[in-house]
C-alpha cells in the first residue's frame, strides 16, 4: 500500500472559555491552532493525524511540508514501525523534540489510522485495548489568572457534570478560589508549565498542600531537571506530574529511574504518535509510574488520544479542555456529557473529520503533495 499524497491543513477555530485568557506558555489563546496532515494511499485509505499546533502551528507546518512530505510519499503506509525509524534516524540533527517529531507523530497517528481501516478495527483494538464505551474525563481550565473568574469557571464545571479539575495557574488565591467552589470531594490538580527553580518549586508545593492537590504538574524549569522534580516529589509531599515535555523514551526512562515523578503524562502529538505512546505505557508499568496521557488538542490527535486512553491507561482521567469551541470537524465526537467522553468504536481513528467545517477555518490553502506516476 503505497502513499500517493500528502496534505497539509491549518485551522484556527475561536473558542470561548468563559473570562479573557492569560498568557499561557508564551501564547495569548485566542483561538484553536490546529494542525492537520492527511495521508493518501493506492489503496483508496487515506489516514488523518495531528501535529502538535498552537503557537509553533507555523513552524510544524514548514516541517511538514519540505521535509517530511517529500521524504514519505511512495513508501509503504503498512511500514509503520520502519517509517518511524528510518525518519527519526533522518531528522536525529534537527533535535529529540520540537517541530520534526511534532511532524513524525502526525504522521504515526495518520498510519495507524490507516491500518484500523484496512483491518475493519478501532485503533484501540490495534494496540490491544478492551472494549470501553466510555471515559471519565477532567476539565482542563486555561489561565485565568484572577481568583474571581477561576471560581466562576469550576462552579460551571461542575454544572456540567466534570468531578475533576485541573487548573493551569501559578499563583495561590486562584487555586484556592478553585477549591473553595469545588468543595472538598472534587478533584484538583495544577499544571503549572515549569515556571519555577527547584527552590520555588518546593515553596510553592509547601504552600499548596493544604489544597490537597491530586497531582503538581511540571512544577521545575528546565523540564528535564529530574534530580530537581525528584527533590520536589520528595520534599514537597504532592504527586508529581511530567512528561508533555518530554524528549523521547529516553527522557522518560532518566525520569523514572531517578524517581522524579508519579504520574506520566506524554502527549500523542508531541512524543511520537501511539507507536511511542505505547512504549511509554510500557516502561511506566515496569517501574510503577501511573500513566495519565495529556490533551489538550481537538484535531486527529483528540481521537487519537482516546484511543490510547482506552487502551493503555482505561482507568485515568482523560484531560479535555474547558472550552466551547465555534465548531469541530469531529462534530459532538469532542464534546464530553456529564463528565465522560466517548470512545470511537470505528475503524481508525473511528471517523474522518467533516472537511467543510474544516475548511471553514482555514489559515490558508492546504498544500498537497503527490507521487510522480512511473
Amino acid at each position: 500500500m503505497k502513499i500517493t499524497g500528502v496534505e497539509t491543513y491549518w485551522t484556527q477555530t475561536p473558542f470561548d472559555m468563559g473570562g479573557k485568557p492569560k498568557v499561557m506558555a508564551g501564547l495569548n489563546w485566542q483561538t484553536m491552532n490546529t494542525v492537520w496532515l492527511r495521508i493518501r494511499t493506492d489503496a483508496g485509505i487515506d489516514g488523518w493525524g495531528e501535529a502538535f499546533g498552537h503557537g509553533t502551528a507555523a513552524a510544524t507546518m514548514t516541517v511538514l511540508e519540505t521535509q517530511l512530505a517529500p521524504a514519505v510519499l511512495g513508501q509503504d503506509a503498512r511500514d509503520i514501525a520502519g517509517l518511524r525509524h528510518r525518519l527519526g534516524n533522518a531528522f536525529h540533527l534537527y533535535g529529540r523534540n520540537g517541530p520534526h517529531v511534532f511532524a513524525l507523530s502526525a504522521l504515526d497517528i495518520a498510519l495507524w489510522d490507516i491500518a484500523g481501516k484496512d483491518a475493519n478495527l478501532p485503533l484501540w483494538r490495534l494496540l490491544g485495548g478492551s472494549p470501553v464505551e466510555t471515559l471519565t474525563c477532567y476539565a482542563s481550565l486555561l489561565r485565568y489568572g484572577e481568583a474571581a473568574q477561576v471560581g466562576a469557571a469550576c462552579k460551571r464545571a461542575a454544572a456540567r457534570g466534570y468531578r475533576d479539575v485541573k487548573l493551569h495557574e501559578i499563583t495561590i488565591p486562584e487555586v484556592a478560589a478553585a477549591r473553595d467552589a469545588l468543595g472538598d470531594n472534587a478533584r484538583l490538580m495544577v499544571d503549572v508549565n515549569c515556571p519555577w527553580t527547584v527552590w520555588q518549586a518546593l515553596d510553592m508545593a509547601g504552600a499548596l498542600e493544604e489544597f490537597e492537590l491530586t497531582w503538581l504538574e511540571e512544577p521545575v524549569w528546565p523540564p528535564g531537571d529530574h534530580d530537581g522534580l525528584s527533590r520536589v516529589r520528595l520534599e514537597g509531599g504532592i504527586p508529581i506530574a511530567a512528561g508533555e515535555n518530554a524528549a523521547g523514551l529516553h527522557d522518560f526512562r532518566a525520569a523514572f529511574e531517578t524517581g522524579a515523578q508519579d504520574i506520566a503524562q506524554p502527549s500523542v502529538i508531541k512524543i511520537g504518535g501511539p507507536s511511542a505512546m505505547a512504549e511509554i505505557a510500557a516502561l511506566a508499568k515496569a517501574f510503577g509510574v501511573r500513566l495519565v496521557p495529556h490533551n489538550a488538542y481537538f484535531g486527529a490527535g483528540y481521537l487519537a488520544s482516546l484511543h490510547v486512553n482506552a487502551a493503555l491507561a482505561p482507568d485515568a482521567p482523560f484531560e479535555r479542555l474547558f472550552v466551547d469551541l465555534q465548531a469541530s470537524p469531529y462534530h459532538e465526537l469532542v464534546e464530553a456529557k456529564g463528565g465522560r467522553v466517548a470512545v470511537p468504536t470505528g475503524p481508525g481513528l473511528g471517523r474522518d473529520p467533516d472537511m467543510e467545517v474544516l475548511r471553514r477555518y482555514l489559515v490558508r490553502e492546504p498544500t498537497v503533495h503527490t507521487a510522480q506516476q512511473p
